[in-house]
C-alpha cells in the first residue's frame, strides 16, 4: 500500500450537528429538529396518557433560518433530535454586488462565506443602509446550525 491511499481532505472533531433528547425536556424557547429544519419552540401543549401508554408532546415550532411555523407530535417519553446553534459576532469589512459579505471577528481572522439573509426580506437592505458603502461600522451576528450559518441581527458599532 502507498501512502496516497490515505490522503485525507480534511478533518473536524467529529461534534454532531444535533443531539439526541427525550421530547418530554425540551422547553419552550428550546430548539428542536422538525422535518430536518432546525427549529426554535414557540409552544409545547402536554396531551394525557392515552389507552397505549404515552403522554404527547405537540410542538409549535419555527424555522430559525426561514421563519416558516413547523408543527411536531412526538410522545413525552420518545427520542427526538435537537439542532446544535452557535451565535458569533463579526463586523463587516465589506459588502459585494451579489450580497456576499467579508466579515472578520475581533481575533482578525475573516470569512467570506456568509451572503446578506433573505429573511426577512428587508434586512438585506437595512444592512446594506447601515453599513452605507464602510463610512459606518456594522456587527452582525452569525447563527449556525446543521452546517448552515446566517446573520440574524446587525448593529451600528458606535465609533
Amino acid at each position: 500500500m502507498s501512502d496516497n491511499e490515505y490522503n485525507i481532505e480534511s478533518a473536524d472533531a467529529g461534534a454532531s450537528e444535533t443531539i439526541p433528547m427525550e421530547a418530554g425536556q425540551i422547553k419552550k424557547g428550546g430548539f428542536i429538529m422538525i422535518k430536518g429544519k432546525p427549529c426554535k419552540v414557540l409552544n409545547i401543549s402536554v396531551s394525557k396518557t392515552g389507552k397505549h401508554g404515552h403522554a404527547k408532546c405537540n410542538f409549535t415550532a419555527v424555522d430559525i433560518f426561514t421563519g416558516k411555523k413547523l408543527e411536531d407530535m412526538v410522545p413525552s417519553s420518545h427520542g427526538t433530535t435537537v439542532p446544535v446553534v452557535s451565535r458569533t459576532e463579526w463586523e463587516i469589512i465589506d459588502i459585494g454586488e451579489d450580497g456576499e459579505l467579508t466579515l472578520m471577528d475581533e481575533g482578525g481572522d475573516q470569512k467570506t462565506d456568509v451572503n446578506l439573509p433573505s429573511y426577512p426580506e428587508t434586512m438585506a437592505q437595512e444592512i446594506r443602509d447601515a453599513w452605507a458603502e464602510g463610512e459606518n461600522q456594522v456587527g452582525v451576528t452569525v447563527q449556525a446550525a446543521v452546517g448552515i450559518e446566517q446573520v440574524i441581527a446587525y448593529k451600528k458599532i458606535s465609533e
